[in-house]
Protein backbone atom coordinates (compact mmCIF):
# COMPACT_ATOMS: atom_id res chain seq x y z
CA UNK A 1 0.00 0.00 0.00
CA UNK A 2 1.19 3.31 -0.75
CA UNK A 3 0.34 6.92 0.90
CA UNK A 4 -1.92 7.65 -2.07
CA UNK A 5 -3.61 4.17 -0.94
CA UNK A 6 -3.75 4.85 2.74
CA UNK A 7 -5.07 8.80 2.07
CA UNK A 8 -7.69 7.91 0.30
CA UNK A 9 -8.95 4.42 2.45
CA UNK A 10 -8.81 7.09 5.37
CA UNK A 11 -10.42 9.65 3.61
CA UNK A 12 -7.57 12.53 4.67
CA UNK A 13 -5.25 14.38 2.65
CA UNK A 14 -1.77 12.83 1.59
CA UNK A 15 -0.63 15.49 3.71
CA UNK A 16 -2.12 14.74 6.86
CA UNK A 17 -1.52 11.45 6.66
CA UNK A 18 2.48 12.59 6.37
CA UNK A 19 2.39 14.84 9.00
CA UNK A 20 0.63 12.24 11.49
CA UNK A 21 3.17 9.27 10.75
CA UNK A 22 6.04 12.01 11.47
CA UNK A 23 4.49 12.88 14.48
CA UNK A 24 3.51 16.99 13.75
CA UNK A 25 2.45 18.34 16.55
CA UNK A 26 -0.40 20.67 14.65
CA UNK A 27 -1.99 16.82 14.39
CA UNK A 28 -4.50 15.89 16.27
CA UNK A 29 -3.83 12.79 18.65
CA UNK A 30 -6.38 10.96 17.58
CA UNK A 31 -5.53 11.68 13.88
CA UNK A 32 -2.16 10.28 14.38
CA UNK A 33 -3.49 7.23 16.53
CA UNK A 34 -6.13 6.76 13.52
CA UNK A 35 -3.65 6.54 10.83
CA UNK A 36 -0.63 5.12 12.97
CA UNK A 37 -3.47 1.93 13.38
CA UNK A 38 -4.49 1.96 9.70
CA UNK A 39 -0.66 1.72 8.59
CA UNK A 40 -0.04 -0.75 10.94
CA UNK A 41 -2.52 -3.24 10.14
CA UNK A 42 -2.75 -2.86 6.36
CA UNK A 43 1.47 -3.05 6.08
CA UNK A 44 2.20 0.47 5.24
CA UNK A 45 5.89 1.79 5.42
CA UNK A 46 7.22 5.49 4.26
CA UNK A 47 9.97 5.47 1.62
CA UNK A 48 12.84 6.58 3.21
CA UNK A 49 13.80 9.23 0.63
CA UNK A 50 10.35 10.29 0.07
CA UNK A 51 10.13 11.00 3.40
CA UNK A 52 13.05 12.77 3.71
CA UNK A 53 12.03 15.09 0.68
CA UNK A 54 8.71 15.80 2.24
CA UNK A 55 9.84 16.61 6.02
CA UNK A 56 13.48 17.54 5.88
CA UNK A 57 14.08 14.52 8.20
CA UNK A 58 16.28 12.34 7.97
CA UNK A 59 14.67 9.54 10.16
CA UNK A 60 18.00 8.88 12.26
CA UNK A 61 19.44 9.34 15.65
CA UNK A 62 22.98 9.63 16.31
CA UNK A 63 25.49 8.78 18.57
CA UNK A 64 29.45 10.04 18.43
CA UNK A 65 31.16 6.54 19.23
CA UNK A 66 34.41 7.26 21.08
CA UNK A 67 37.22 4.69 19.84
CA UNK A 68 40.32 3.57 20.06
CA UNK A 69 42.83 1.21 22.43
CA UNK A 70 42.45 2.97 25.87
CA UNK A 71 38.38 2.85 25.14
CA UNK A 72 36.14 -0.82 26.56
CA UNK A 73 32.45 -1.02 25.02
CA UNK A 74 31.11 -2.28 28.13
CA UNK A 75 27.92 -4.52 29.06
CA UNK A 76 26.13 -1.17 30.30
CA UNK A 77 26.41 0.23 26.93
CA UNK A 78 25.26 -2.57 24.79
CA UNK A 79 22.14 -3.09 27.33
CA UNK A 80 21.39 1.01 27.28
CA UNK A 81 21.52 1.03 22.91
CA UNK A 82 19.70 -2.45 23.05
CA UNK A 83 16.93 -0.32 24.97
CA UNK A 84 16.81 2.81 22.40
CA UNK A 85 17.03 0.14 19.50
CA UNK A 86 14.00 -1.25 20.93
CA UNK A 87 11.94 2.16 20.15
CA UNK A 88 13.56 3.18 17.11
CA UNK A 89 12.44 -0.14 14.96
CA UNK A 90 9.02 0.45 16.27
CA UNK A 91 8.75 3.80 15.19
CA UNK A 92 10.39 3.76 11.75
CA UNK A 93 13.86 5.46 13.07
CA UNK A 94 17.37 4.08 12.46
CA UNK A 95 20.45 4.88 14.54
CA UNK A 96 23.77 5.77 13.18
CA UNK A 97 27.16 5.17 14.97
CA UNK A 98 29.84 7.76 14.15
CA UNK A 99 33.31 6.44 15.65
CA UNK A 100 35.33 9.36 16.34
CA UNK A 101 39.32 9.39 18.08
CA UNK A 102 38.35 9.15 21.97
CA UNK A 103 40.50 12.80 22.20
CA UNK A 104 38.90 14.78 19.28
CA UNK A 105 34.73 13.89 19.18
CA UNK A 106 34.48 17.52 18.37
CA UNK A 107 35.35 17.30 14.90
CA UNK A 108 33.02 14.17 14.42
CA UNK A 109 30.37 16.34 16.04
CA UNK A 110 30.80 19.22 13.78
CA UNK A 111 30.84 17.11 10.86
CA UNK A 112 27.54 15.06 11.55
CA UNK A 113 25.77 18.31 11.94
CA UNK A 114 26.94 19.90 9.13
CA UNK A 115 26.11 17.07 6.92
CA UNK A 116 22.65 16.88 8.53
CA UNK A 117 23.37 12.76 8.82
CA UNK A 118 20.80 12.70 12.05
CA UNK A 119 17.51 14.39 12.67
CA UNK A 120 19.17 14.30 16.84
CA UNK A 121 21.98 12.97 19.08
CA UNK A 122 22.39 11.74 22.52
CA UNK A 123 25.78 12.10 24.28
CA UNK A 124 26.19 9.41 27.23
CA UNK A 125 29.10 9.14 30.31
CA UNK A 126 28.90 12.75 30.69
CA UNK A 127 31.54 14.39 32.62
CA UNK A 128 31.76 17.36 34.52
CA UNK A 129 31.27 20.86 32.28
CA UNK A 130 31.30 18.25 29.67
CA UNK A 131 32.72 20.24 26.39
CA UNK A 132 30.38 17.83 24.18
CA UNK A 133 27.67 19.26 25.41
CA UNK A 134 28.57 22.64 24.95
CA UNK A 135 29.20 22.19 21.59
CA UNK A 136 25.80 20.44 20.62
CA UNK A 137 23.80 22.94 22.38
CA UNK A 138 25.97 25.90 20.60
CA UNK A 139 25.74 24.09 17.37
CA UNK A 140 21.87 24.15 17.77
CA UNK A 141 21.13 20.10 16.84
CA UNK A 142 18.15 18.33 18.89
CA UNK A 143 19.73 16.63 22.25
CA UNK A 144 19.41 14.84 25.03
CA UNK A 145 22.03 13.69 27.56
CA UNK A 146 21.90 10.42 29.51
CA UNK A 147 23.06 11.23 32.67
CA UNK A 148 24.00 15.24 33.80
CA UNK A 149 26.69 17.60 33.37
CA UNK A 150 27.36 19.78 36.57
CA UNK A 151 29.43 23.10 35.64
CA UNK A 152 27.58 24.13 32.72
CA UNK A 153 26.45 27.70 32.68
CA UNK A 154 22.89 27.39 30.31
CA UNK A 155 20.08 24.26 30.51
CA UNK A 156 20.00 21.43 28.38
CA UNK A 157 17.82 18.15 28.04
CA UNK A 158 18.46 15.42 30.15
CA UNK A 159 17.92 11.83 31.16
CA UNK A 160 19.46 10.49 34.75
CA UNK A 161 18.70 8.01 37.06
CA UNK A 162 19.20 9.93 41.26
CA UNK A 163 22.68 8.43 41.58
CA UNK A 164 23.29 10.37 45.01
CA UNK A 165 19.61 9.10 46.22
CA UNK A 166 20.75 5.40 45.81
CA UNK A 167 24.06 5.31 47.07
CA UNK A 168 22.84 7.35 50.06
CA UNK A 169 19.97 4.99 51.07
CA UNK A 170 22.40 2.14 50.52
CA UNK A 171 25.45 3.29 52.76
CA UNK A 172 22.73 5.02 55.14
CA UNK A 173 21.65 1.09 55.51
CA UNK A 174 24.78 -0.22 56.63
CA UNK A 175 25.13 2.04 59.25
CA UNK A 176 22.03 1.24 60.80
CA UNK A 177 23.43 -2.60 60.41
CA UNK A 178 26.24 -1.02 62.90
CA UNK A 179 28.52 -0.75 60.13
CA UNK A 180 31.67 1.62 60.62
CA UNK A 181 33.87 0.78 57.99
CA UNK A 182 32.24 1.35 54.60
CA UNK A 183 34.09 1.11 51.11
CA UNK A 184 32.56 2.30 47.86
CA UNK A 185 33.79 0.76 44.49
CA UNK A 186 33.25 3.05 42.13
CA UNK A 187 33.05 3.63 38.53
CA UNK A 188 35.33 5.96 36.82
CA UNK A 189 35.04 9.51 39.27
CA UNK A 190 35.55 11.82 36.08
CA UNK A 191 32.08 10.73 35.20
CA UNK A 192 29.05 12.47 36.77
CA UNK A 193 27.04 9.29 37.48
CA UNK A 194 30.32 8.30 39.93
CA UNK A 195 30.63 11.70 41.68
CA UNK A 196 26.95 11.58 42.85
CA UNK A 197 27.22 7.98 43.87
CA UNK A 198 30.61 8.85 45.77
CA UNK A 199 28.57 12.08 47.39
CA UNK A 200 25.55 9.86 48.41
CA UNK A 201 28.00 7.78 50.34
CA UNK A 202 29.77 10.43 52.09
CA UNK A 203 27.09 12.09 53.05
CA UNK A 204 25.14 9.33 54.34
CA UNK A 205 28.60 8.53 56.55
CA UNK A 206 28.70 11.62 57.92
CA UNK A 207 25.22 11.93 59.19
CA UNK A 208 26.47 9.30 61.73
CA UNK A 209 29.94 11.20 62.19
CA UNK A 210 31.67 8.60 59.99
CA UNK A 211 34.51 9.43 57.15
CA UNK A 212 35.03 7.87 53.95
CA UNK A 213 38.69 7.76 54.20
CA UNK A 214 41.24 7.26 50.69
CA UNK A 215 42.42 3.72 51.33
CA UNK A 216 38.45 2.73 51.59
CA UNK A 217 37.51 4.26 48.08
CA UNK A 218 38.19 2.76 44.58
CA UNK A 219 36.99 4.31 41.58
CA UNK A 220 37.93 2.05 38.30
CA UNK A 221 36.23 0.90 34.99
CA UNK A 222 33.29 -1.26 35.53
CA UNK A 223 34.89 -4.95 35.08
CA UNK A 224 34.93 -7.74 36.90
CA UNK A 225 38.59 -7.96 37.03
CA UNK A 226 38.31 -4.81 38.33
CA UNK A 227 35.96 -5.31 41.01
CA UNK A 228 38.35 -8.45 42.60
CA UNK A 229 41.18 -6.36 42.58
CA UNK A 230 39.56 -3.01 44.31
CA UNK A 231 37.77 -5.92 46.70
CA UNK A 232 40.94 -7.77 47.26
CA UNK A 233 42.74 -4.68 48.10
CA UNK A 234 40.46 -3.24 50.53
CA UNK A 235 39.63 -6.54 52.20
CA UNK A 236 43.96 -7.39 52.66
CA UNK A 237 43.88 -4.26 55.04
CA UNK A 238 44.76 -4.32 58.54
CA UNK A 239 41.47 -2.10 58.68
CA UNK A 240 39.25 -3.73 55.84
CA UNK A 241 36.06 -2.50 55.54
CA UNK A 242 32.94 -4.61 57.07
CA UNK A 243 30.68 -3.36 54.06
CA UNK A 244 31.20 -2.19 50.98
CA UNK A 245 28.85 -0.16 48.05
CA UNK A 246 29.75 -1.06 44.67
CA UNK A 247 28.45 0.63 41.41
CA UNK A 248 28.28 -2.12 39.47
CA UNK A 249 26.93 -5.88 39.20
CA UNK A 250 29.50 -6.70 37.28
CA UNK A 251 32.16 -5.49 39.48
CA UNK A 252 30.50 -7.31 42.20
CA UNK A 253 31.30 -10.53 40.45
CA UNK A 254 34.77 -9.96 40.95
CA UNK A 255 33.88 -8.51 45.09
CA UNK A 256 32.44 -12.27 45.79
CA UNK A 257 35.39 -13.97 44.09
CA UNK A 258 37.67 -12.26 45.91
CA UNK A 259 36.23 -12.67 49.05
CA UNK A 260 35.65 -16.32 48.57
CA UNK A 261 39.28 -16.70 47.48
CA UNK A 262 40.52 -14.53 50.99
CA UNK A 263 37.98 -17.59 52.90
CA UNK A 264 35.69 -15.05 53.53
CA UNK A 265 31.89 -15.05 53.86
CA UNK A 266 29.01 -12.50 53.08
CA UNK A 267 27.30 -11.46 54.83
CA UNK A 268 29.20 -12.78 58.00
CA UNK A 269 32.47 -11.24 57.48
CA UNK A 270 31.28 -8.52 54.39
CA UNK A 271 28.31 -6.75 53.62
CA UNK A 272 27.75 -6.18 49.82
CA UNK A 273 25.31 -3.84 47.80
CA UNK A 274 25.84 -3.07 44.35
CA UNK A 275 23.93 -1.01 41.54
CA UNK A 276 22.01 -3.60 39.55
CA UNK A 277 21.46 -1.90 35.97
CA UNK A 278 18.77 -4.93 34.99
CA UNK A 279 20.76 -6.98 32.46
CA UNK A 280 18.86 -9.98 31.96
CA UNK A 281 22.09 -12.64 32.18
CA UNK A 282 23.00 -11.34 34.77
CA UNK A 283 20.23 -11.75 37.96
CA UNK A 284 21.57 -10.91 41.65
CA UNK A 285 19.14 -13.09 43.36
CA UNK A 286 21.22 -16.02 41.84
CA UNK A 287 24.05 -14.81 43.59
CA UNK A 288 25.48 -17.59 45.65
CA UNK A 289 24.28 -15.03 48.56
CA UNK A 290 21.31 -13.14 46.53
CA UNK A 291 22.73 -9.72 46.54
CA UNK A 292 20.91 -6.70 48.08
CA UNK A 293 20.78 -3.85 45.13
CA UNK A 294 20.15 -0.11 43.95
CA UNK A 295 18.09 -1.43 40.82
CA UNK A 296 17.09 0.70 37.47
CA UNK A 297 16.88 -0.59 34.27
CA UNK A 298 19.32 0.88 31.92
CA UNK A 299 17.63 -0.67 28.86
CA UNK A 300 14.23 1.33 30.05
CA UNK A 301 16.36 4.65 29.88
CA UNK A 302 17.78 3.73 26.37
CA UNK A 303 13.59 3.45 25.44
CA UNK A 304 13.52 6.58 26.97
CA UNK A 305 16.06 8.53 25.62
CA UNK A 306 14.73 7.18 21.88
CA UNK A 307 11.21 8.32 22.85
CA UNK A 308 12.08 11.84 23.72
CA UNK A 309 14.20 12.29 20.69
CA UNK A 310 11.89 11.46 18.64
CA UNK A 311 9.59 14.03 20.31
CA UNK A 312 12.22 16.72 20.03
CA UNK A 313 12.75 15.78 16.14
CA UNK A 314 8.66 16.25 15.82
CA UNK A 315 8.68 18.90 17.91
CA UNK A 316 6.14 17.28 20.31
CA UNK A 317 9.30 18.09 22.95
CA UNK A 318 10.96 21.59 23.24
CA UNK A 319 13.07 23.19 26.04
CA UNK A 320 15.64 21.71 28.56
CA UNK A 321 13.67 19.53 30.76
CA UNK A 322 15.73 17.43 33.12
CA UNK A 323 14.30 14.15 33.86
CA UNK A 324 15.38 12.22 37.38
CA UNK A 325 14.33 8.80 37.87
CA UNK A 326 14.27 7.25 41.31
CA UNK A 327 16.17 4.28 42.35
CA UNK A 328 14.67 1.44 43.79
CA UNK A 329 16.73 -0.07 47.05
CA UNK A 330 15.86 -4.05 46.93
CA UNK A 331 17.17 -5.95 49.90
CA UNK A 332 18.37 -9.78 49.66
CA UNK A 333 20.68 -11.76 51.78
CA UNK A 334 23.87 -9.82 51.74
CA UNK A 335 24.00 -7.45 54.01
CA UNK A 336 23.75 -8.51 58.05
CA UNK A 337 24.87 -6.44 61.18
CA UNK A 338 28.26 -5.21 61.51
CA UNK A 339 30.59 -8.49 63.08
CA UNK A 340 31.69 -8.13 65.91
Amino acid sequence: MNLKQLSLMLDLSQTTVSRALNGYPEVSEETRRRVADAAKRHGYRPNPSARRLATGKAGMIGYVMPTGASVDIDPHFVEFLSGLGDYARAHDLDLVLSPADARDEETTYRRIVANKQVDAVYVSAPCHGDKRVALIHQLGMPFIVHGRSEGLDFDYPYLDIDNEAAFHEATRLLVQLGHKRVALINGDDTQTFAIFRERGVRRALAASGIALPPVLLRSVAMTEENGYRAARSLLEQSEAPTGIVCSSLIMALGVVRAVRDLKLTIPGDLSLIAHDDVFPWLKPENFSVPLSTTRSSIRAAGQRIAERLAARISGLETGARGEIWPVDLVVRGSIAGAPV
